[in-house]
């Protein structure tokens, strides 16, 4: 079981690190129209937190995303001419060997919490008077 768990895992990344080499794909000036507009939609799609069927539903739910998703993708890289997609799984790569700056997304967490901070403040004030 915990085999199957870890292969599992191991595909959710490939498939994640697939889903942005299809966004790089998508704005490459190499990839016909009609393939940017289906992986445009891919990419949306995977990326979105609304799901044509709801996760909470059981089975149904995970299926469109363990199905819909992966068809999507092996159909817009049939459409990407091979270079393309050579380029953008590298530059995927790359991106994914940077080291992650934690100290940057502290400070944009704090200016987020600073300005909902604000607002509510003004929210409260404006409905005090």
């Amino acid at each position: 079981m915990n085999n199957l768990i870890t292969k599992f895992k191991e595909r959710a990344r490939a498939l994640k690190k697939e889903t942005y080499a299809l966004y790089l794909a998508c704005r490459d000036v190499r990839t016909p129209w009609y393939a940017k507009i289906l992986a445009a939609c891919v990419v949306g799609y995977a990326f979105s937190p609304i799901d044509l069927i709801p996760d909470f539903i059981p089975v149904l739910g995970l299926l469109d995303d363990l199905i819909l998703i992966p068809l999507g993708i092996a159909l817009v890289i049939k459409m990407i001419p091979a270079e393309v997609m050579i380029d953008s799984r590298q530059k995927t790569q790359e991106m994914a060997e940077k080291p992650t700056n934690l100290y940057a997304a502290f400070v944009i967490i704090l200016i987020w919490v600073g300005l909902a901070l604000i607002t509510g403040w003004l929210v409260f004030r404006w409905l005090k008077n």
